[in-house]
């Protein structure tokens, strides 16, 4: 990237996104409400660029690297979340579809031009009702059948993050071979035999739509097998660089939120002015005290979110960040809430829905246990080498 683009994107972020996240904010609390995809929000998204902003230059898009992403990201679940979590999928997604990709050039470039033209999203399927995520093991009940001219694909996915406003679906699959080949399937959301339940109605997040998506004999060309391996050899999962990016943007989400929680409870505690006290709540030290344990709260996770995205954070340690900032973030809504009792849980008030909305961050991979274990386990065996 030249300074001029450096500098034309500073101005984008600068002058764009605050606009952007007050125009999300209007409709949050309905979209929260009704836990309805909001498509208006991705046509808002799609008029500034937003949803090819990840796209590589190679493939049409902008290119964006991880400063900007955040940056972005942040913006979003400012205003609405649900649609931020979309957005890093697409993101996640997009980015590997450059001149370096393995995938078939056909496929890549029909893909990229869908995202960079028409603002088509993209997500990969990955969890099942029996297996659960994939991050803990084990071979897909997706079945990937083999015919001369290409595949059938049968099978279920839950938790699928955007689902209705999808149009390519990436779906772990494992074909029907003796070894069989095991990883992402292609499947556009108009293909025949998709079907998908509207089971989500989750606490938070409601707007992700992650609903069940059902398989029937789905068929697709050969060649949209387009990221898998066999079962008896090695598999590789994220590289380095992707592993940062997923603990930055995930992080920067429900940092995000506990951002938006902070500022209304700014305003309430300035403007409630109790009968008894004669003064806004502001003024009272405990208050005063709370509001100084949230700031230091979101000041360290920004601070861990700017080295990582500097890359002074080795992608071994990212996740490490991810759970610590989120845990950050849910500690200050909590904090905020237990502090104001009942205004805090009231509908008419967004940090009720804040609450809830923070809360999911702990569910996405690697959850917690992985990550202390692994940290554990490699903090023990250093110190037995090094006796």
């Amino acid at each position: 990237m030249s300074v001029n683009d450096s500098d034309n994107t500073s101005i984008f972020l600068r002058e764009r996104l605050p606009a952007i996240t007050r125009t999300l904010q209007e409709s949050a609390d309905q979209i929260d409400w009704q836990g309805e995809f909001p498509h208006e929000n991705f046509a808002l998204l799609q008029q500034h660029g937003l949803l090819s902003r990840a796209l590589p230059i190679s493939a049409g898009g902008f290119g964006a690297d991880l400063t900007e992403s955040r940056a972005i990201i942040a913006a979003i679940a400012q205003g609405e979340p649900s649609t931020a979590l979309i957005v890093i999928m697409q993101y996640l997604n997009s980015r590997r579809l450059g001149e370096d990709s393995d995938w078939p050039e056909s496929v890549r470039l029909r893909v990229a031009q869908s995202v960079r033209d028409q603002g088509a999203l993209i997500n990969a399927l990955r969890v099942e009702p029996e297996l659960g995520t994939p991050a803990r093991g084990g071979l897909p009940k997706t079945i990937a059948r083999r015919e001369p001219d290409g595949w059938r694909l049968s099978g279920e996915k839950i938790y699928a993050t955007g689902s209705v406003g999808l149009s390519w679906f990436l779906v772990w699959a494992s074909s029907d071979d003796a070894d069989p080949l095991v990883g992402s399937y292609l499947v556009p959301a108009s293909a025949t035999g998709i079907r998908i339940e509207p089971e989500w109605d989750h606490l938070g997040m409601r707007a992700t739509c992650s609903h069940r998506v059902v398989f029937d004999e789905v068929w697709i060309p050969a060649e949209n097998a387009v990221n898998v391996s066999r079962w008896s050899e090695p598999r590789a999962g994220l590289n380095d660089e992707e592993t940062v990016w997923m603990a930055v943007l995930l992080g920067s989400l429900y940092d995000a939120i506990a951002h938006a929680a902070r500022d209304w409870f700014i305003t309430f505690l300035q403007q409630r002015i109790p009968a008894n006290l004669g003064a806004p709540l502001a003024s009272l030290p405990r208050f005063q005290e709370i509001v100084g344990r949230v700031e230091t709260l979101l000041f360290t996770s920004q601070t861990l979110l700017d080295f990582a995205t500097s890359g002074l954070v080795a992608s071994a340690q990212a996740p490490k960040i991810k759970q610590v900032v989120i845990e950050n973030a849910i500690r200050s809504v909590q904090l905020m809430v237990e502090s104001i009792g009942n205004h805090a849980l009231t509908r008419s008030n967004p940090l009720e829905r804040h609450l809830r909305n923070v809360l999911c961050g702990r569910i996405h991979t690697p959850q917690d246990d992985v990550i202390f274990t692994a940290a554990g386990k490699t903090a023990l065996s250093f110190n037995r080498s090094h006796k």
